[in-house]
C-alpha cells in the first residue's frame, strides 16, 4: 500500500513545502526583502515573472505561452509517471521524476492562480511596456493583482557562492551562482541533474521509447 502511494505522497510532500514557503514570504515580507543571512545561504524574496531562475522572455503574452507550455508539460510528465510504474522501471528513476513532476506544478500553480489570490505582486504595465513591482507586503484572498495564467513565481534562496580572485575568464570574484530560486525549481534542477550523472544506471531503452509507451498505454 505505502509503495503503491509513494509518488503521490513525494508529490504531495513537496508541493506542500513549495507552496507553504511561498506563501509565507509572500504575506510577510516587502518584495526585494532580505528574510535571513546565514552567509553563504541567504532568502531574498523577488518574483519571476517568466522562467525558472529569474530567466524571462517577451511580455504578458509570454506568460500565457510559457503557462500554456507548463499545463502540456506537466499533464505528459504526470502520464510518464503512471507508464513508467506500470512497467516497473527502475525506482529511484520514477522518484526522481516525480520530482520534477513536483517542481514544474508548484510553479504552475504561482503562474495560474497567484495574480487572483494575492493583492499586490510584480505585473505588466501596458504604458511602459515593462514588468513592475510594488511595495508593502501582499495579503491573501483580498482582490487579485492580475488575470489568471498572470501569476509571477515567489522566489527566495540564494546561494551566495564567489569564484575567487584568481580565477580565470572573467569569472573572479563573481558569484558562482547569482539566480534566486525556490523548492520547485531545487527539485527540477536537481532530480534533472542525478538522471544525467547516473543515466545507465537508472534508464532503461524502453523507458525513453515515448512512441510505444504510450502507444501501450493506451491500448
Amino acid at each position: 500500500m505505502i509503495k503503491k502511494y509513494f509518488p503521490l505522497f513525494i508529490v504531495l510532500v513537496v508541493l506542500l513545502l513549495d507552496q507553504s514557503l511561498k506563501v509565507w514570504v509572500k504575506t510577510n515580507y516587502s518584495l526585494g526583502e532580505n528574510i535571513f543571512d546565514f552567509g553563504f545561504v541567504r532568502f531574498d524574496f523577488v518574483e519571476n515573472p517568466g522562467m525558472a531562475f529569474g530567466l524571462s522572455f517577451g511580455g504578458l503574452a509570454s506568460k500565457y505561452v510559457l503557462g500554456v507550455f507548463r499545463l502540456v508539460a506537466v499533464f505528459f510528465i504526470g502520464k510518464y509517471i503512471f507508464v513508467l510504474i506500470k512497467n516497473k522501471a527502475n525506482k529511484i528513476f520514477i522518484v526522481l521524476v516525480c520530482f520534477i513532476f513536483s517542481g514544474a506544478l508548484g510553479n504552475i500553480i504561482d503562474n495560474l492562480f497567484y495574480g487572483l489570490v494575492f493583492s499586490s505582486g510584480t505585473s505588466w504595465n501596458n504604458e511602459i511596456d515593462y514588468w513592475v513591482g510594488y511595495s508593502g507586503v501582499s495579503t491573501f484572498f483580498n482582490g487579485g493583482y492580475a488575470g489568471f495564467l498572470e501569476g509571477c513565481v515567489v522566489d527566495m534562496i540564494h546561494l551566495e557562492i564567489y569564484w575567487p580572485s584568481w580565477a580565470p575568464f572573467g569569472f573572479a570574484e563573481k558569484e558562482v551562482f547569482p539566480p534566486v530560486f525556490n523548492v520547485a525549481d531545487a527539485c527540477i534542477s536537481s532530480s534533472v541533474l542525478l538522471i544525467i550523472v547516473f543515466y545507465k544506471k537508472l534508464v532503461r531503452k524502453e523507458d525513453l521509447d515515448f512512441g510505444n509507451i504510450f502507444k501501450n498505454k493506451s491500448s
